[in-house]
């Protein structure tokens, strides 16, 4: 699957689109981009119509310096479903289906604009003073500096030697997907204290009446399933669905169900 790049009145926009069929829309997580959801669009793609896109700042979109907000994000998303010319009726017809950050920009755009149904899949956005500082070891990754990739580089042999090849690859990867992408500089260093949480959305989510389903991961390390459960009971038109051995990684691992439960929100008359 090829993507395909359309132009907005700042930026690009690069998105997937395959199928055909009511609309729905892929939002990914962070440090991802609109390919994580090709397990769950190839499960779908035969009833409706898939749209995946790669969120401002990563991704083949544009990726702009900016102090980024979750608002960006939404007004990005915003200006792309106009321009790919959903008419009228599917404009207010839109699922937007969310991933972690993209679940969190899912919900942010329900506050603002109208939304048909939302599935929130171990989204993010609610404070948690807890993250504060918690990938700090990352930030040596984001120097702008070639020593950086010198040092890695010289230090792959030895990683090989001593048996931790795979873990040296996901530094690596790591170092590559975050000098890529913006967005993650302006998170590790414009957050740095709780009180720079100023866009999370626990405080507003009850204003939201779309028909929501909320999917988490009982073994989910990076969201925490009480986040999932904030959504779930803030919400006043949603339901959650645990998936009990899913981690973080659940849109690769649990596609088939996952997609399944996408059709029950979806039935076909």
């Amino acid at each position: 699957m090829s993507k395909k790049i359309i132009a907005l009145s700042q930026y690009q926009a690069a998105y997937l689109d395959e199928g055909e069929g009511s609309p729905l829309i892929f939002l990914h997580g962070f440090l991802g981009e609109s390919s994580a959801w090709l397990p769950i669009i190839q499960e779908l793609q035969m009833e409706y119509r898939c749209i995946a896109l790669d969120l401002l700042g990563f991704g083949d979109s544009s990726k702009p310096k900016l102090k980024y907000n979750i608002w960006h994000q939404v007004e990005f998303l915003q200006e792309f479903l106009e321009a790919i010319a959903l008419d009228q009726d599917h404009l207010n017809q839109v699922h937007l289906i969310g991933h972690s950050y993209g679940g969190w920009t899912s919900a942010a755009f329900a506050l603002k604009y109208q939304t048909d149904k939302l599935t929130l899949i171990a989204p993010a956005g609610i404070r948690d003073d807890s993250f504060v500082g918690r990938y700090d070891y990352l930030k040596p990754l984001l120097w702008e500096n070639p020593l950086v990739d010198v040092v890695l580089k010289a230090m792959a042999p030895l990683a090989n030697l001593v048996g931790k090849k795979q873990e040296f690859q996901v530094i690596y990867q790591a170092r590559t997907a975050l000098v890529a992408q913006p967005v993650a500089k302006s998170f590790l260093y414009d957050r740095l204290r709780p009180e720079d949480a100023i866009d999370t959305v626990e405080n507003d989510i009850h204003k939201i009446t779309t028909p929501s389903l909320i999917i988490a991961g009982a073994a989910d390390d990076t969201i925490p399933l009480w986040h999932c459960q904030i959504y779930s009971d803030r919400l006043v038109n949603a339901k959650i669905k645990i998936l009990p051995t899913a981690t973080h990684a659940l849109i690769q691992t649990h596609s088939k169900e996952i997609a399944e439960l996408i059709k029950k929100q979806n039935p076909k008359t």
